[in-house]
């Protein structure tokens, strides 16, 4: 039976590549200068620090800007306000996002049965599985999905025919 999963994911090889060319463009650019600027990931999360608030948001709009260009979807990042930290500066967290939640899920399947095709859905983990005795219903469902906005960057893989 024809079927293909729904997944959000990041690529943090990519989300380091744009962490490290961000730091690059901070060390070169004349208004970041003598702020000591930092960005670092720890596993699912990412810390920026900065002198003061203006300059911490600037790092974080440039790393987004970087995130962008590496094709990193930022729905996947929910990025907090600027927090006092330790010796007067400021830092912001970003919270990377991995998988689709329970509820997402639930989200997902009732907008598939209320499109009306043939179609099953069924939730596998972090992830949706849908499947079809029709390829072309498969192929309406992925076209629909791509039209809405669940809050979170979804992925079509594992298309099986």
């Amino acid at each position: 039976m024809p079927s293909f999963d729904i997944v959000s994911r990041v690529d943090f090889q990519e989300i380091d590549n744009a962490i490290n060319i961000a730091l690059k463009e901070v060390s070169q650019r004349f208004d970041l200068k003598g702020s000591n600027s930092v960005i670092k990931r720890e596993k699912e999360e990412i810390e920026i620090n900065s002198s003061d608030d203006y300059k911490a948001k600037v790092v974080a709009d440039l790393l987004k800007d970087k995130l962008v260009k590496r094709k990193v979807p930022l729905k996947n990042l929910i990025f907090s306000q600027p927090q006092p930290a330790a010796g007067g500066r400021a830092k912001i967290k970003a919270q990377i996002v991995q998988g689709i939640s329970t509820e997402k899920a639930k989200e997902i399947i009732k907008e598939i049965k209320k499109m009306g095709f043939k179609v099953q859905a069924q939730i596998q983990g972090s992830q949706v599985r849908v499947s079809g005795k029709k390829i072309d219903d498969l192929q309406k469902c992925i076209a629909h999905l791509k039209g809405k906005d669940f809050g979170q960057a979804l992925q079509f893989v594992n298309y099986r025919s």
